[in-house]
This record gives C-alpha cells, structure tokens and sequence, in this order.
C-alpha cells in the first residue's frame, strides 16, 4: 500500500453531521478504491451538498422513498450510489442521522496514484478529464450501484481517508447540472484545482452561509 493509502479511515462520526458541514471538509481528501483488485487513489477536489426534506434538488426531498434511493436513508457513512440519466453512476455519502435522506455527492477527482488504471476503465488519455465529474470519476474507480450501495464506506472496497497533509482553500460555488434549487451555494472545490468538472462563480464562505439561510 502506498504512503497516501496508510492515512486513517474518517469514521461514522465525521459524516453524522450536516450535509453542508460535511462536504466541504471532504474536499481534499483521498479516495481509495480497491475494486477488482486493482487499486486507485485520488484526491477529492469538488463535491456537492443534498440537504434531504427540505432541499428540492436532493433524492430525498419530502421523504420520497422507492427501491432506487433506499440506501439514502442509510446510517451516516454509507454508500449511496445511483443512475444519472439512466447513463452514468452518481457517489455520494450519506450524511447526519439514519433517514434523514441527506448526503455528499462526490463530483470530481485528482488522480494520484493507479492511472493507468483509471485510464483503462474510461477508455481515455487526458489526466485532467479522467475524474472530472461525478460519472466520469464513478467509472474511473469503478464504482457501480451492485458494487457499493447501501455499504458501510469504512467496510466497503471504496474507502474515505483523511485529508493526509492537504491545506489548500475551499471555495464555495452555486450547485450545477440541476435545475431545482440551482442557486443554492453547496457546490465546494479545491481553489484553483485544475481537475474540477467546471469553473464556477465563487461565493465568499460568510455570503454564502446568508445566502443558504435566505
């Protein structure tokens, strides 16, 4: 196992927290996958908040519940792993307390380690496009719906590490690639990371917390 992979595991109770909370404090940290065997490290530079009932965009929104997005309402620090379009795999991890229906939606990725790897699974050459994006990172790891969902992530073939060292600035954006509650400021990014999925207008993080409340 390689240096970055020895750093510890976070535990349930960093994800029993809020959504809000929680994504941004992933930023920065390293995701290990180990599936087929073949391991992958990378380091995650982009992710979005779903706050659950009250958040319009989130699969949990008024406590809808189908066989789909059971593993929402998981415990906090599960997998919840779904179809976007019917096309490519969406990660998140479920946040707070059991049934809340809130999680992190993982939504790119600096490949640091195992990229031959990552390039054979997305059929794909350029390093800055390998996990830049929540599918395209799905498909980079290998994560599938069969192979993760509803697993607890500290048991499961896909781990969350601690950040290991990482100081680098957050910057907190409106969400994208939704047209529910879009505005909303709960997409958060390595600053000045080349391997996030888009550009987007910075909020300051005080803004952006008024803005949230409003």
């Amino acid at each position: 196992m390689s240096r970055l992979a020895r750093a510890a595991t976070l535990p349930v109770q960093f994800f029993a927290r809020p959504a809000d909370v929680v994504a941004p404090e992933l930023v920065g940290a390293l995701i290990v996958s180990m599936i087929e065997g073949r391991s992958a490290v990378g380091r995650i530079v982009e992710t979005e908040a779903y706050l659950g009932y009250d958040d319009p965009a989130s699969h949990g929104y008024r406590h809808r519940r189908h066989a789909q997005n059971e593993a929402l309402y998981g415990p906090p620090g599960s997998w919840y792993v779904y179809r976007s379009y019917g096309m490519h795999w969406c990660a998140n991890l479920v946040c707070q307390t059991q049934g809340d229906g809130s999680a992190v939606l993982l939504r790119a990725v600096e490949p640091l380690e195992g990229v031959e790897v990552m390039r054979g699974r997305r059929r794909l050459d350029d390093l800055e496009l390998l996990c830049a994006g929540p599918g395209r990172l799905c498909q980079a790891l290998g994560i599938t719906r069969s192979g993760l969902d509803g697993q607890m992530m500290k048991q499961s073939s896909v781990v969350v590490l601690a950040r290991n060292g990482w100081a680098g600035a957050v910057e907190v954006t409106p969400r994208i690639g939704i047209t529910k509650a879009a505005d909303w400021p709960l997409r958060f990014v390595a600053a000045g990371s080349p391997w996030v999925s888009r550009r987007g207008v910075s909020i300051p993080r005080a803004a952006a917390r008024e803005l949230h409340r409003g």
